[in-house]
């Protein structure tokens, strides 16, 4: 595997990590406590060409391929989770429409969401599921001119700013997985309304909470790809969206992990930094390798993707292990800087509630461990 960035990649790297550090990480503690959606950043990631960033140039996108995605969702995730979901949110709705799109759909949407017109989503979660993507109860009946949707979706990134949705439904009950469709439905559509917030422990500020269908209705052209086929596109854009979960969430371990080695080496007991000491450094050592091994397999998931190769097992890998990483290393540093890391006037608070949701979301951990093993017994058989 090529761990060398091109000259391409390094000038992203270096361009996200200045915005990060300069304008996104000063808001970090505020977009928490206040649990409100920053649009003036948001604006700011499309001027910066990041919320197209892999769509093609014909859509207003740049273009860039999924290491270069990656890697910006680990400089954005070490200075606020939030802001770095946010772009992972338009990135993959970005590549979802983009490929199972009509080109009048991909005219209509894919440019408005580059210059962050528009916000996406995708309504898939449900209140009574998660993980069971074909267990889902909301339904698209057809009409005579084209469907009905009926339902409720909960957890939905956005779903309190969105401007358009993509519905997952099923259409046919009784074709289970084969009956499940996509919906692009756009805000203000009759019958379509935000439900109530969600208070949730971390990631604040993106707008989390319910999408209600309420005999909507759609017209034929809402129709997202093929009558059939909704729960493998659906299963395609979680690969993509654990690639880049995996990579937030090493963002926030990294961040974790600066932030300790910062506060050991200031820090003093018994007349010395707690850097010197052997159980601090122990605590360190294992964070640090921790995180470099998430950063490999990160980059290995990415490199496989952007190489046309599958990329299921590579995505459940990554997002596994730097989900239970994020959460292991925020623990770690928080106990490093003792009731200080306890308090809000420090960071590790805030990174451990965030880091927290990563085990859960884009499929949890026993999910992926489902994932990693049906695909490990599929190859060898």
């Amino acid at each position: 595997m090529d761990l060398d960035l091109t000259d391409a990649q390094r000038l992203v790297v270096d361009t996200v990590r200045a915005f990060a550090r300069k304008d996104v990480a000063p808001r970090a503690a505020a977009i928490d406590r206040t649990d409100e959606f920053p649009r003036d950043l948001y604006h700011r990631l499309a001027d910066l060409g990041l919320l197209g960033l892999t769509l093609p140039a014909e859509y207003g996108g740049a273009g860039a391929d999924t290491l270069t995605w990656t890697l910006c969702q680990e400089e954005l995730a070490q200075a606020s989770a939030s802001v770095a979901h946010a772009q992972l949110l338009a990135v993959i709705l970005g590549e979802l429409i983009g490929e199972h799109g009509t080109e009048a759909q991909r005219r209509r949407w894919l440019p408005a969401m580059a210059r962050g017109e528009a916000i996406c989503v995708i309504a898939q979660t449900e209140p009574g599921g998660g993980s069971d993507v074909a267990g889902l109860q909301t339904t698209a009946r057809p009409t005579a001119d084209g469907w009905v949707l009926n339902g409720t979706k909960r957890f939905i990134t956005a779903a309190m700013v969105c401007d358009v949705a993509v519905v997952v439904a099923t259409t046919d009950r009784s074709l289970g997985r084969e009956g499940i469709a996509m919906f692009l439905v756009e805000a203000g559509t009759p019958g379509f309304r935000p439900g109530s917030k969600d208070h949730v422990m971390g990631l604040h500020g993106v707008g989390t909470g319910e999408l209600v269908f309420d005999d909507c209705h759609v017209p034929r052209a809402a129709l997202l790809g093929s009558e059939r086929g909704g729960f493998k596109r659906a299963m395609e854009s979680l690969n993509t969206g654990r690639v880049g979960i995996a990579a937030q969430a090493l963002g926030v371990a990294q961040a974790a992990l600066d932030a300790a080695l910062a506060y050991a080496q200031t820090r003093e007991a018994f007349g010395r930094p707690i850097a010197e000491l052997q159980a601090i450094q122990f605590l360190l050592a294992d964070m640090s390798t921790a995180v470099e091994a998430v950063r490999l397999l990160v980059r290995r998931a990415a490199l496989l993707r952007d190489r046309g190769r599958p990329v299921a097992r590579a995505a459940a890998e990554a997002k596994l292990m730097a989900a239970e990483t994020a959460v292991r290393v925020t623990s770690d540093a928080l106990q490093i800087h003792g009731a200080a890391g306890y308090a809000t006037d420090f960071p590790l608070e805030r990174l451990y509630r965030d880091a927290r949701v990563y085990p859960i979301f884009e499929g949890t951990s026993q999910i992926q461990r489902l994932v990693i093993a049906r695909q490990l017994l599929r190859e060898r058989s």
